[in-house]
């Protein structure tokens, strides 16, 4: 069974090329199959190929080059010397297993992949289906946005050396979790999306980044500060336009993936960014 390995913070993929979505007819040409509101099938070319087969000395060698090519032309080469089979690229094989770890490069992909792969096994038995680029798709079909914010609120008017609480109205498309599935090739990818955090850009120069969306404020807080998620502003914003300071909420989604036929996962991050406006200015006091 081929394996999947990971190098440095980057998933490291068994790796192919995603046929373009270029139309949605599941011919031989690739594209959506079918959506709904959480899942999408994506279909993946698959022609016909010449498998090229990996011997105990084998050094390099293309996969899906043979006739009718709509394949991938991969170059799968081993790796010498091979790793410390401790190294998490060898994923539970030893040295007492006849194979070996495989560098792979495909046109079109980035980064470094490997693969583990037993000595005489066809080299395209890989898929020509790389699961990261599934679990995009998967993504993609969520939706996610940037935060709800609900304060700083553009009908407030807010105070200077006065404490301000910033939080966002949590849903499933603004904090999640959520989670949608994609299929491409027969490899099924399940991705799930959450916010971690949301880096508020106040207007003033200054930014706070806050794990979560916030706490929000209550009559009984009275002049506290939010446990999580606040601001003072030290001046006002007479010299912005409308009094106003103009700031931004962009909120960190950390997606990860598996895809359990393969005994792969891996994780990315995408930033949504919500735009924001906020009147600030100073207590009048009349003798």
């Amino acid at each position: 069974m081929l394996r999947r390995a990971t190098v440095g913070a980057a998933a490291v993929v068994l790796v192919g090329v995603l046929a373009p979505a270029a139309h949605a007819d599941g011919g031989p040409g690739g594209g959506i199959c079918d959506g709904a509101a959480l899942t999408i099938t994506v279909c993946a070319s698959d022609g016909a190929s010449t498998p090229a087969v990996v011997g105990g000395g084998a050094a390099a060698a293309p996969a899906g080059t043979g006739g009718g090519a709509s394949k991938p032309s991969c170059t799968y080469t081993r790796l010498d010397p091979q790793p410390p089979p401790e190294n998490a690229y060898w994923k539970g094989h030893d040295r007492s297993e006849k194979g070996a770890v495989h560098g792979v490069h495909c046109p079109g992909q980035q980064g470094a992949r490997t693969v583990w792969i037993a000595d005489g096994e066809a080299l395209d038995a890989a898929p020509v289906i790389d699961p990261e680029a599934v679990a995009r798709r998967a993504a993609a079909s969520m939706k996610l946005t940037g935060p709800a914010v609900a304060s700083p609120r553009a009908v407030g008017t807010y105070v200077v050396g006065m404490p301000m609480w910033m939080w966002a109205t949590p849903s499933p498309s603004t904090t999640g979790p959520i989670s949608a599935s994609a299929t491409a090739g027969g490899v099924t990818v399940i991705a799930t999306a959450k916010v971690t955090t949301v880096r508020w850009a106040m207007g003033d120069g200054t930014t706070v980044t806050c794990n979560g969306p916030g706490t929000p404020y209550t009559p009984d807080r009275g002049k506290s500060m939010s446990p999580d998620c606040g601001h003072l502003y030290e001046r006002t914003a007479h010299d912005k336009p409308g009094g106003r300071f103009r700031g931004t909420a962009t909120a960190t989604w950390a997606i990860t993936w598996t895809a359990p036929a393969l005994g792969d996962e891996g994780d990315f991050t995408e930033t949504r960014q919500t735009a924001w406006t906020a009147r600030v200015g100073e207590v009048q006091v009349v003798n």
